[in-house]
C-alpha cells in the first residue's frame, strides 16, 4: 500500500511549521523544504546544484522547472511519507507537483484556516531558535527558561526580519491573492482538508492524523 503524503497550505504563521515538526517527530514523516533542498544540492556540488547556484548567484528566482527537478532527485515516494510545506504557492505549481512529482501517489492538501488579523498578532510575537528552528510565541508559547530553547538548549532565540508588522501585512496580502485557485483545485479533486488553525496544536494534529 502506497503511503499518503501531506501538502500543508496556509498563511505565514498559521501553524504549518509546528505541525510539520510534530509529524516528523511523532509520525516519522519527512519535511520537505525547497529552501533546504536547494542549499543541500549546492553543497553536494551536483550538476543540478551548480545550475541552482548560478541562478541564485545572479540574484534570480529559481524556476519552477528547477524546483521540480530538485524534488524528483531527492524524494522516494514509495517508502517515505513527505510533508510539502510552502510549496506549491500557486495553481501552476500545484498542477506541476501532481503531474511531475506525486503522480499516482496519494496525497492530502491541508489548509490552515485562520483570521488574518489574528495572524498579524501571532506573527509579531513569534520568536524562532536560530540553532534548531523551534518556534515560540511571546503570548502563547514561551520557552520554559527565558531566552533558552527547550529543544536544543541554544540561546539564539530571535524575531525574524519577516515577522515585522509591515512585512507581515504585505506577505499576507500576497498569500491571499494567490491561494484561492490552489484551494479550489484541491477541493475539486476531493483532496482538500480544512483545519481551524486557532485550535490547539494537539487537536489539529489529531484531526490531520485521522486522515493519513
Amino acid at each position: 500500500m502506497m503511503k499518503s503524503h501531506l501538502i500543508f497550505i496556509g498563511a505565514p504563521g498559521s501553524g504549518k511549521g509546528t505541525q510539520a515538526y510534530k509529524f516528523v517527530s511523532e509520525r516519522q514523516f519527512k519535511h520537505i523544504s525547497t529552501g533546504d533542498l536547494l542549499r543541500g544540492e549546492i553543497a553536494k556540488k551536483s550538476h543540478l546544484g551548480l545550475e541552482v547556484k548560478k541562478v541564485m548567484d545572479e540574484g534570480q528566482l529559481v524556476s519552477d522547472e528547477l524546483v521540480i527537478r530538485l524534488l524528483q532527485a531527492n524524494i522516494n515516494l514509495a517508502s517515505i511519507q513527505y510533508i510539502f510545506d510552502g510549496y506549491p504557492r500557486n495553481l501552476a505549481q500545484a498542477k506541476t507537483l501532481d503531474k511531475e512529482v506525486l503522480g499516482s501517489a496519494p496525497s492530502l492538501a491541508v489548509y490552515f484556516d485562520i483570521d488574518m488579523n489574528r495572524l498579524v498578532e501571532r506573527l509579531t510575537n513569534r520568536r524562532t531558535c536560530k540553532d534548531c528552528g523551534a518556534i515560540y510565541n511571546l503570548k502563547s508559547k514561551m520557552p520554559k527558561v527565558m531566552g533558552m530553547c527547550d529543544q536544543c538548549g541554544g540561546t539564539n532565540i530571535v524575531q525574524r526580519a519577516d515577522d515585522k508588522e509591515d512585512v507581515i501585512k504585505n506577505r499576507l496580502q500576497v498569500f491571499q491573492d494567490t491561494i484561492s485557485p490552489v484551494l479550489e483545485y484541491y477541493q475539486d479533486l476531493g483532496r482538500l482538508m480544512k483545519v481551524d488553525a486557532e485550535k490547539s496544536v494537539d487537536e489539529i494534529f489529531n484531526q490531520i492524523s485521522s486522515k493519513v
